[in-house]
């Protein structure tokens, strides 16, 4: 995943300027003070989003104790998880384990059943969760093992 951050980076900074971010935001090595500029965590192709004219967007947060799990279900649509402290470890099933530390962030895949897990014995784990889907649409499907 990380192969992706550099080629976005190069397209966030030649958008920059449409966004209110002017391209070149440098000078002398510094950045120029009063403009805040975005800090690029996570860029990925996705499939599976909705198509309606009008979705619903889910922000969440979540604490896991350690220890704690998720529920096996599956998503609808794409689900972005950002970790704020700690480590988030996803389990999809037919696929290895992948653990994400604070500060980074992955997508889960539409229509595949998985688990989260806070592996820690000790720390807390907190993220941010951001959804779009179809309105109406339940955040997950609980499955059976």
């Amino acid at each position: 995943m990380r192969s992706n951050l550099v080629p976005g980076i190069a397209l966030l900074a030649s958008l920059g300027a449409g966004l209110g971010y002017p391209a070149v935001a440098q000078q002398h090595g510094a950045a120029r003070p009063g403009i805040a500029k975005p800090n690029l965590v996570l860029q990925q192709v996705v499939e599976g989003l909705p198509a309606d004219d009008k979705q619903t967007v889910r922000v969440m947060t979540a604490t896991f104790k350690p220890g704690d799990k998720t529920v096996y279900h599956t998503h609808r649509f794409p689900v972005t998880v950002y970790v704020l402290e700690g480590a988030f470890t996803l389990e999809l099933d037919g696929r290895p384990p992948l653990t994400v530390k604070a500060g980074e962030a992955l997508v889960e895949p539409p229509k595949v059943p998985m688990t989260g897990y806070n592996r820690s014995a000790t720390e807390a784990t907190k993220v941010v969760i951001f959804y779009v889907s179809a309105n109406d649409t339940p955040f997950l499907d609980m499955m059976s093992h």
